[in-house]
């Protein structure tokens, strides 16, 4: 990898880690990066996802304000998106990844019309009781997007924040802090088993991780400061820019 390769590969980290901790999706710019620079695609994806798990991780530290009164829904959520994660990692190592690719676009359409939905899907599916535990749907839909995660993880923030924005009463930016959240059980697990079981592009990885940690700190800054009606336009934005990025 030359200097400006590097370079490259550095900035689309730093790219990736704002736009994760801010929606998510940070991936469409990162792997197709490190296929620009010479990495063939399962090599790519592994790297990948070892390389922006620090990133993941530094956007759930950044928002950990928002994480505030939120433990119970970690502990009941965690565990799906771990098992979800290691789920997906294994399809990855075993499976050819055009199983996955097809269907990949109908779900990020199909969560960006539920995010721009949210308000209104919200007040006629949530209960009562559903205020703080959320609706029953929610944990078997995390552990599936967990399935995602670790497979492919692009745009699976934005399926994240259709899930909990619609099955929990709380607001958004309180959801997008749970997000990344699950969203690094997702990536760490799925990279600890590439680490063990795979081969990974070190150099690439490492350069990821750098710029996706400073990322991840600069996309929860400025992140949180997003009136609800900004960041849920944002989300269906980078959602479509996904959706045609992987059709063309």
């Amino acid at each position: 990898m030359t200097w400006f390769e590097a370079l490259f590969v550095l900035v689309a980290g730093v790219g990736a880690g704002t736009i994760n901790a801010v929606v998510g999706s940070g991936t469409l710019l990162t792997f197709p990066a490190l296929l620009a620079v010479g990495l063939p695609p399962v090599l790519a994806n592994v790297s990948n996802s070892v390389g922006l798990s620090p990133g993941t991780a530094a956007g759930a530290i950044g928002y950990r304000r928002e994480l505030e009164g939120q433990r119970g829904r970690l502990i009941r959520l965690i565990p799906a998106s771990l098992v979800g994660g290691i789920v997906g990692a294994v399809l990855l190592l075993k499976l050819p990844d055009t199983a996955f690719k097809a269907v990949v676009p109908g779900l990020i359409l199909l969560g960006c019309v539920l995010v721009a939905l949210q308000p209104w899907l919200s007040k006629r599916i949530n209960l009562p009781d559903h205020a703080h535990r959320g609706a029953w749907w929610v944990i078997p839909a995390v552990f599936a997007t967990g399935v995602y995660g670790g497979y492919f993880g692009a745009a699976q923030g934005v399926l994240l924040m259709a899930i909990l924005g619609i099955g929990m009463d709380a607001n958004l930016q309180r959801m997008n802090a749970l997000k990344n959240v699950l969203a690094t059980v997702v990536n760490s697990i799925a990279a600890v088993l590439f680490i063990i079981v795979a081969h990974v592009d070190w150099v690439a990885a490492a350069l990821l991780a750098v710029g996706s940690t400073i990322g991840g700190f600069l996309g929860a800054r400025y992140g949180r400061k997003l009136p609800p009606v900004a960041l849920r336009a944002l989300i269906v934005v980078i959602g479509i820019v996904a959706i045609v990025t992987m059709i063309f």
